[in-house]
Formats: structure tokens, C-alpha cells, sequence
């Protein structure tokens, strides 16, 4: 069976779109019709800003979605059978499965970020990625520090990302490597992304799902928060809304994906990181990059 996998934030680089821009006149058309709904012309950020303008999260998080999304929009031979998609990529694996018109996807998506950006700037919060522990201890030791830090994202196994305070993040560092980590070290974030420092943006991105139509998909989707197949458009709403304060269970999601039949995983937007993960969850599965 054919999986679709959708890259989150991160995954940016300048001149991102370019080509597509250049050789498909859908894709043009896509791209012109993103700049009007956002209101600014992402596409001169995209293909020709500094890593610094792309790394706003206002800017990131509509440019990974559109450079995912009008990529699986151009491709002759697309045609998923199950979709994931990792954080912000949920939404890209959402308007490619049907649920989600593209316009409709992309003020979300929009939303979500400015929501996000606001939330950031309330407490000083970020993450850190641990390699080389279990999941378990990870967890443990999290529960063990002061103040708020948690399990944010279940990449693959030894490779597990924490998200909280500032101080409770920079502790749980120190203590992650007392506990044998091979490395525990802060990523450059703006905040503390999936952890209950996120509850405002949740509430201000719920009100816009609810109100937003999402229709039946052609096939499943794998949702970060509970990492089993979703068909069902109340609760695959009901998830997403979740999805900013709860975990990525990126792990679990692959692992039940292969269990349900997955046999080839193709990660479609910029970069090639969660094929890179896929490969790590399962050695013997198989994986491409559109």
C-alpha cells in the first residue's frame, strides 16, 4: 500500500516552490491564488528570501504547506491509499486526501501560525531534542522537573523532542544527560510547541476548525495525536484541535501505518527529514522522496 507522509516545520529552505512555480502553469496558478488569501506574496519570501524570513513562523508554516500540498497537486500519479503528516504537515495530508479544500487549508494553516507566534511571546518557552534514551525515561525524567516540560515529539526511537519552559527544558537537558543521553540540546524555536503552553493558540485555532467544513476522506489518516487511521470528519476535527497541546506520535503512527499495510512511504513537500525517520522506525520498509 502507498503512504503519503507530509514534513512539518523545519523543513523550509529558500527558493522552496521555485521550480514548480516556473514549469507547471496548476502550480502558478496555485501559488498566485495563495499569495491574494494571505495577503502577501509568500512566493518572494519562498523563492528568494534569507533563511531568516523563512524562519518567521507566520511565513514557515503556510510555505511548507503550499510547497507540500501544490507538489502532491502536480503529480500524475498520486493517488494515496493512507496519509500522515508530521505537526503542520497533518494539514498538508488533509487537503490531500480530500478533507480539506486548499483555500480552506491554507487559512488554517495561517491562522495556526499566527496563533502559535502569539502564544510564543506570552512565556519564554522552547525545545530540546534527546538522543539516545528511552522513551520511558525521557518521559520520567520530565515529570521529575519543575515547572512545565513534556514529551513533545516521538520522532523515532532514541530521538525524542521536549517542549516547556525555558528553565524546566534547560533542567530536564542537564538531567537527560545524567540519565545517559547521547545528547540533549535546545533547537532554535520560537516556543514550547505541542505542550500546554500552546493551550491559547488552541482555543483560537478551535474556533476556525469548527467552523470550517471537512468532508469525508478518499482514504485514512494517521493523526498525530492518537497515531491510528481516521476517516470519520468529526473526529478528525476533534484531533486536530487537539494537536497543539498534545504530543506527535510520529513513531507510533509509522509503526501502525506498516502494520496496517504500508509498504512504501513517500514524503512529499521540501526535504527528505521524515523518510530519514521512517527508515530508522523500520529498517526493511521502503521509501521515496516526490
Amino acid at each position: 500500500m502507498k503512504a503519503y507522509i507530509f514534513p512539518g516545520q523545519g523543513a523550509q529552505f529558500t527558493g522552496m516552490g521555485k521550480e514548480l512555480y516556473e514549469n507547471s502553469t496548476l502550480a502558478k496558478d496555485l501559488f498566485e491564488k495563495a499569495n491574494d488569501i494571505l495577503g502577501f506574496r509568500i512566493t518572494d519570501i519562498m523563492f528568494e528570501g534569507t533563511a531568516e524570513e523563512l524562519k518567521e513562523t507566520k511565513v514557515t508554516q503556510p510555505a511548507v504547506f503550499l510547497h507540500s500540498v501544490i507538489l502532491a497537486k502536480t503529480l500524475k500519479d498520486f493517488k494515496p491509499e493512507m496519509v500522515a503528516g508530521h505537526s503542520l504537515g497533518e494539514f498538508s495530508a488533509l487537503v490531500t486526501n480530500g478533507v480539506l479544500s486548499f483555500e480552506d487549508g491554507l487559512k488554517l494553516v495561517s491562522k495556526r501560525a499566527i496563533a502559535m507566534q502569539k502564544a510564543c511571546e506570552i512565556k519564554p518557552s522552547t525545545m530540546a531534542a534527546v538522543l539516545g534514551l528511552a522513551d520511558e525515561i525521557v518521559e520520567q525524567v520530565c515529570a521529575s522537573i519543575d515547572g512545565i516540560v513534556v514529551a513533545a515529539n516521538y520522532n523515532c526511537p532514541g530521538q525524542l523532542v521536549i517542549s516547556g519552559e525555558f528553565l524546566a527544558v534547560e533542567k530536564a537537558c542537564e538531567a537527560m544527560k545524567e540519565a545517559g543521553a547521547k545528547r540533549a540540546l535546545l533547537l532554535p524555536v520560537g516556543g514550547a510547541f505541542h505542550s500546554p503552553l500552546m493551550e491559547p493558540a488552541r482555543s483560537a485555532l478551535a474556533t476556525a476548525i469548527e467552523a470550517t467544513t471537512f468532508s469525508t476522506p478518499i482514504c485514512p489518516i494517521y493523526q498525530n495525536v492518537i497515531a491510528q487511521a481516521v476517516s470519520d470528519p468529526l473526529e478528525i476535527k476533534k484531533n486536530l484541535i487537539l494537536q497543539l497541546t498534545a504530543p506527535v506520535k510520529w513513531t507510533q503512527s509509522v509503526q501502525q501505518m506498516i502494520k496496517d499495510g504500508a509498504t512504501l512511504f513517500t514524503e512529499i513537500g521540501p526535504g527528505k527529514v521524515l523518510i530519514g525517520l521512517v527508515g530508522k522506525i523500520d529498517k526493511e520498509v521502503e521509501t521515496a522522496s516526490a
